[in-house]
């Protein structure tokens, strides 16, 4: 009997550690999910900022352009010949 009781006492031992390394590590993966999202968070936050860089740069291209620069003048123009389109397709739709 004595040798059950030890065996017993040897595989609770070893389920409460079982059970210990499941809490540290079930703690551990939550602490890694709120690092990912926080790294998702900051990813979105710097993807928005660059296409905001992105269309200042377009904007900064055309007004140079329209300043006198011939380095964005064809660039320019297609940029206006895309808005009197759109503003051609508005006024068809406005008056449908």
């Amino acid at each position: 009997m004595s040798d059950l009781t030890e065996i017993v006492d040897t595989l609770e031992n070893r389920i409460s550690k079982l059970l210990h390394k499941y809490e540290a590590l079930k703690h551990s993966y939550q602490s890694v999910q709120e690092e990912l999202t926080s790294y998702k968070q900051e990813n979105s936050r710097l993807e928005e900022e660059k296409q905001h860089s992105l269309s200042q740069v377009q904007t900064l291209k055309a007004a140079n352009a329209l300043l006198g620069s011939n380095e964005f003048k064809k660039e320019t123009k297609l940029k206006i010949n895309g808005l009197i389109r759109e503003i051609d397709q508005c006024i068809v739709q406005l008056s449908e």
